[in-house]
């Protein structure tokens, strides 16, 4: 009998809301040890139990802060997600500060989507954790967008077909992880990778959010219910743009914003001001709705910001408001909205 038959669940977060790492890693500006150690104090304090980390973020930076965090806590109370792909090697000559010019890390990174890669990455993030498990691993940015990949991405997602996700079954028998997915910013790896494994949940980052959520809806979404699996959606603020970021995700072209979303920016916030509606508020809770959004992981750069994001979800948003949108074609006439 083959694995698929075998589970009759997937695995996907218990926890409906949690903090992201990509800050914590240094990502856009320099946050302290104090002030990281804040974030994830209010982030505790207000009840919040899920956390998204990797090598990737701030190549290490980000994992050793959240472990110095969480070492302290029963591990029993919280879920911990964080990925793999991308090993780190410290060395003299490092060129970390390329990739991450805020993050003192001594580390490079080397692409890795083998077996005996992955099982090494989720070795090296528990020790950078300080924990002896991890909920969920995502096979990280294997995705068309990163131009990072020493070959093409789907060289690279034949080799984690054959490697990475037997390895990470493997690792869910053996209870070192409880499931597992992928973690990227375009459908076509979660689509495709629903055709050749069975993984449990993925993050969907920057693909569900006010300003780009078409695709998502009626092309992924459908996906993933076939499979019954889940997602984490991630960068629902597209990495703060609807909030008011010169940004628009991630990458060294985020600062070119294309015209058309700054336009629908701009209608979406004068919609909102109509009905007093936080634009930041309804994001967050329109990337929440979908019935197969397990979770949404923001970040945080203070802990001002995790704490506004936190009552944002607890927030009510009129119904009128979502109906204007619709008629404005502001968001799909088929998309889910908050109850």
């Amino acid at each position: 009998m083959n694995d698929n038959a075998i589970r009759s669940v997937h695995y996907k977060p218990p926890f409906k809301f949690g903090l992201g790492g990509v800050p914590l890693g240094n990502e856009f500006a320099v946050v302290t040890d104090k002030d990281a150690y804040a974030i994830l104090e209010a982030a505790w304090t207000t009840g919040i139990r899920y956390y998204d980390v990797s090598p990737w973020y701030g190549l290490g930076l980000a994992e050793r802060r959240f472990g110095s965090f969480l070492h302290n806590k029963n591990r029993s109370e919280y879920v911990i997600s964080s990925k793999v792909g991308k090993l780190l090697k410290a060395s003299r000559t490092a060129k970390g500060r390329e990739l991450f010019p805020f993050s003192p890390s001594p580390n490079d990174v080397i692409f890795d989507y083998t077996a005996s890669g992955v099982r090494r990455s989720v070795e090296d993030s528990l020790q950078r954790l300080g924990v002896d498990s991890l909920d969920i691993v995502f096979v990280h940015d294997l995705s068309s967008d990163n131009k990072l990949l020493p070959t093409s991405w789907q060289e690279q997602f034949d080799i984690a077909v054959k490697g990475a996700f037997p390895e990470l079954t493997h690792m869910r028998k053996e209870g070192l992880i409880k499931g597992w997915g992928i973690g990227v910013n375009t459908p076509e790896p979660i689509l495709r990778v629903f055709s050749e494994a069975d993984p449990d949940v993925c993050l969907m980052a920057s693909q569900y959010s006010l300003i780009d959520h078409k695709n998502a809806l009626n092309q992924l979404f459908p996906a993933v219910r076939q499979k019954n699996a889940s997602l984490v959606v991630g960068s629902s603020l597209n990495a703060g743009f609807i909030s008011g970021s010169p940004r628009y995700n991630y990458g060294k072209e985020s600062y070119k914003i294309p015209i058309e979303f700054l336009e629908k920016r701009k209608r979406l916030r004068e919609v909102a001001a109509n009905y007093g509606v936080d634009l930041r508020t309804a994001a967050l809770q329109f990337s929440a709705a979908p019935d197969v959004a397990a979770a949404l992981v923001v970040g945080a750069s203070s802990e001002q910001q995790i704490l506004a994001d936190y009552t944002s979800m607890q927030t009510k948003t009129p119904a009128e408001f979502w109906a204007e949108l619709k008629a404005e074609k502001l968001i799909e006439e088929n998309a889910p909205t908050p109850a």
